[in-house]
């Protein structure tokens, strides 16, 4: 089978997958499919078409790499759009306080709950727990170098995919950012009480939009 035969077949596979798909798994499953050898260099070529054929400006979305595997995603220019069809079901209901703490977690990571509180100047507990239970955030590992060797917490893969990106260094620069509402602290009294719903705005316009 020729790159052109096999290229709908990738594009296909991807399209249908509900998360990123890595280039090893392509491999394998077309392979099964196709019941013949398929080589990894020849699902590279394949990839490599397929950005270039989405890049032009009448497609409203494009594949990219994230999470180190392939996902179609919508363009920048249709963020905002799709983000009223999907994206803020994941993120509507965090609360400033929680917001936070995921952005000091987001740019500070590995980062523990001592050194978040100290940032923010009030308790994460809950914030943390929020975090960790939409899956935003995981715990790490430990500081062994710290008193009582407290967790460290991360971002996560799904905060990743959200954004569309593979590591925390693709987040942007702070310096480029221009909504820094959600990153100053909040006081004990609007922690404490906070519970209007919030959404993500300025570094997170990048968000990653369901298919």
């Amino acid at each position: 089978m020729d790159i052109e035969q096999l290229m709908p077949h990738v594009e296909a596979l991807i399209f249908a997958s509900d998360r990123a798909l890595t280039q090893i798994e392509m491999t394998e499953v077309l392979g099964q499919a196709l019941e013949t050898v398929i080589e990894s260099e020849r699902i590279s070529t394949c990839i490599s078409a397929i950005m270039e054929k989405y890049e032009a400006d009448y497609y409203p979305f494009h594949l990219m790499e994230v999470g180190g595997g392939y996902q179609f995603l919508t363009k920048k220019a249709f963020h905002k759009t799709v983000l009223k069809l999907n994206g803020e079901k994941h993120i509507k209901k965090l609360s400033a306080a929680a917001m936070e703490t995921l952005s000091i977690i987001a740019y500070k990571q590995p980062i523990t709950k001592s050194e978040i509180e100290y940032i923010r100047g009030v308790s994460a507990d809950y914030s943390i727990q929020k975090l960790l239970e939409k899956e935003l955030i995981v715990i790490s590992g430990r500081n062994e170098d710290m008193v009582g060797k407290p967790l460290i917490y991360n971002t996560s893969k799904n905060f990743m995919d959200y954004l569309g990106i593979n590591s925390a260094a693709q987040l942007p620069q702070l310096k480029d950012i221009t909504d820094l509402d959600i990153v100053m602290p909040t006081s004990a009294i609007e922690a404490a009480t906070e519970d209007t719903p919030q959404i993500m705005v300025g570094q997170y316009e990048g968000l990653k939009q369901a298919s």
